[in-house]
């Protein structure tokens, strides 16, 4: 059978400043983000399994990217830690994540791809995420580039 990509799409709402940056989204600020998560593989075929006729349940997916991304991320505040923030600050604050790397669209690209990999079921890879962190403006990561 032929190799058959599908695509879950989740949604959460993220803020986040950029260091250094010359504009401003160095301040604190946020978005509501998209995010398209889209694997592939063989359709499973003669066998009875309740995910005959699949490349993979889409709830198996929703689970992994609802538990490692949407859960984690959604109403957090993202920052690098380049910035030595004071967590004493952030008390008030329950989803203050510290990144080892700027929380651009695109590194938060690379660092979702490979938490998603090293979760999704062996028979199935990861083919491509789609980011859209405003309606005009999305990065995209394909396993094939990386």
């Amino acid at each position: 059978m032929a190799i058959i990509r599908i695509t879950k799409e989740f949604q959460f709402e993220m803020a986040h400043a950029l260091l250094g940056y010359d504009g401003p989204c160095k301040n604190i600020h946020g978005h509501s983000y998209k995010l398209d998560v889209t694997v592939k593989g063989d359709v499973k075929e003669g066998t009875s399994d309740s995910d005959e006729g699949m490349v993979v349940d889409f709830g198996i997916i929703k689970d992994i990217v609802k538990k490692l991304i949407v859960d984690e991320y959604d109403h957090s505040l993202v920052l690098n830690d380049k910035m030595k923030v004071d967590k004493a600050q952030f008390d008030f604050m329950n989803k203050l994540i510290i990144v080892p790397f700027q929380p651009t669209c695109e590194l938060l690209l690379f660092h979702f791809a490979d938490l998603i990999k090293s979760k999704l079921p062996s028979h199935i890879q990861l083919h491509s995420l789609m980011l859209r962190e405003t309606p005009t403006s999305y990065a995209e990561w394909f396993a094939a580039d990386n």
